[in-house]
């Protein structure tokens, strides 16, 4: 027989954990304000890098499509037809270059340019975890300074102990899968970066023999 776990021990799990976690991020002091604010920007951007790479749509026509799509414009559809409406109506190869080099400047820049962005994020994450091992060891020893060595001493310097160790492990762990995310983004952009330089090295081609054709028939 299967027993099904009650919906009021599911919630309760999770107000636990939640108090848990309220727990840990009071006992990190002010640096874990800085380190969530650090690690949202850093994800965040790295969401919206991820869809907008996504909306480009170039991983889902194949080049056999594409490839038909330049000699036969009324097949054309989607993001990669309306690319190809806008590099396919020139007349030289110099206007063709000058179309790819915008477009390459309208595409690619924006994302080089977030990555960059995220790139410091990821390098922030660990410095903040610093910034808060430093705060938390002044603490420590302001305690032990300050303090007589009874009970109200040893909790201020836990309370400060915590706080050095929390703040440094919540760096790591927002910096670890912030560095993956980046990774993984910048490999999907050159992909795009290596589509756009594959698509204009077809449609010059296939303008260079035009012209040729066109010459002939004159």
């Amino acid at each position: 027989m299967v027993s099904l776990v009650e919906p009021t021990s599911v919630v309760d799990a999770f107000a636990s954990l939640w108090q848990e976690a309220m727990r840990v991020w009071y006992d990190g002091g002010w640096a874990m304000i800085a380190i969530a604010g650090n690690a949202l920007l850093m994800f965040g951007l790295g969401v919206d890098m991820w869809l907008r790479l996504q909306a480009k749509g170039f991983r889902s026509v194949p080049e056999k499509i594409w490839r038909l799509w330049i000699e036969h414009a009324k097949h054309r559809e989607g993001k990669i037809g309306r690319l190809l409406d806008s590099v396919t109506g020139v007349e030289s190869i110099a206007q063709s270059a000058a179309v790819f080099q915008g477009i390459r400047a309208a595409e690619i820049a924006p994302f080089a340019r977030d990555l960059k962005v995220m790139k410091v994020c990821v390098a922030a994450g660990p410095l903040l975890g610093l910034f808060g091992t430093v705060t938390g060891m002044l603490a420590t020893f302001g305690a032990l300074a300050s303090g007589s060595g009874g009970e109200k001493t040893m909790s201020a310097v836990a309370k400060g102990i915590s706080e050095a160790l929390i703040t440094t492990e919540t760096g790591l762990v927002v910096a670890l899968p912030g560095l993956f995310f980046q990774y993984q983004l910048t490999r999907h952009k050159e992909r795009y970066s290596a589509f756009l330089a594959h698509l204009e090295t077809v449609c010059t081609q296939h303008l260079y023999r035009r012209l040729r054709r066109d010459t002939t028939a004159a």
